[in-house]
């Protein structure tokens, strides 16, 4: 299927539903079969892929000047820390993003999320700490809702061998990395990996069956280089937020790519 990865990229008609500014921002990506992440998606979105893998990507990073269109940011919910596990798909030759969960350090948030965009927000604790161009950062769910739990009900979405007993003795969630700032990128070029991984224009979610598209916009990333680093011998990288989906550790070294911030637009959902 013939997937148009540049005109997703315009600004869509109308107007946003929420504004948002987006930053210390750290793309972790790993190949990954394809084979095991289609029990976790749902049937009528194809998983994209980019040299014949699919990929997994763990992106921490932090929020604020959140708010309606239209409106004032409120204080108190306009910004806090956020962290997800997602993957590529498209639908109909549209490509998008899936998230597998998204970790937010504010209740409100979650709530809002789940409400009115079905995506699997969970309560967790964060922390992200920066000295020079060094940064740490650290989250802990603490909700008891796994992936599985969040879309029970939608069974009939997903292919058939989805099954929610893989998630009832996974790890909890929790992440812990370290990394440093390096030297820009020049613009991701539409061929090359740093686009597939990171010019993403909308998401996708599901409820009562039916899929759903959100548009996104904002400018090209202003990509640079990342490395993990290790302070006082500790482990640049400790995580468990992909087995936390019934997965094992993937092996190997993430494909790093850093933000320092980013303006978002985003729009309502639309059934597609």
């Amino acid at each position: 299927m013939n997937i148009d990865r540049l005109s997703i990229r315009s600004r869509p008609r109308g107007w946003p539903l929420m504004h948002q500014n987006w930053g210390k921002l750290l793309f972790m990506h790993w190949p990954i079969s394809a084979e095991l992440l289609r029990p976790l998606i749902p049937q009528e979105l194809e998983i994209d892929t980019f040299d014949d893998a699919a990929w997994i990507g763990i992106v921490p990073f932090t929020m604020w000047g959140i708010r309606a269109s239209f409106l004032p940011s409120i204080p108190g919910t306009s910004a806090f820390h956020e962290l997800n596990v997602r993957t590529y798909v498209h639908y109909q030759g549209v490509p998008g993003v899936w998230f597998f969960s998204l970790d937010a350090a504010s209740r409100l948030a979650v709530w809002g999320a789940r409400r009115f965009y079905h995506l699997p927000y969970f309560n967790a604790e964060m922390d992200l700490r920066q000295n020079g161009n060094t940064i740490a950062y650290s989250s802990q769910r603490i909700d008891a809702l796994t992936y599985g739990e969040f879309f029970r009900a939608e069974r009939t979405g997903f292919p058939a061998d989805f099954n929610v007993h893989r998630f009832r003795d996974v790890e909890r969630a929790e992440l812990k990395v370290n990394w440093t700032i390096a030297e820009p990128l020049p613009p991701s070029k539409p061929d090359s990996l740093a686009f597939f991984l990171t010019e993403r224009y909308c998401l996708y979610s599901l409820s009562r069956g039916q899929i759903y598209r959100s548009r996104i916009f904002h400018e090209p990333w202003p990509l640079r280089n990342a490395t993990l680093s290790s302070p006082q011998s500790q482990s640049a990288l400790s995580s468990t937020m992909i087995e936390s989906l019934g997965m094992s550790q993937l092996p190997g070294d993430p494909v790093l790519h850093y933000a320092e911030s980013i303006a978002v637009d985003i729009w309502p959902l639309r059934k597609v």
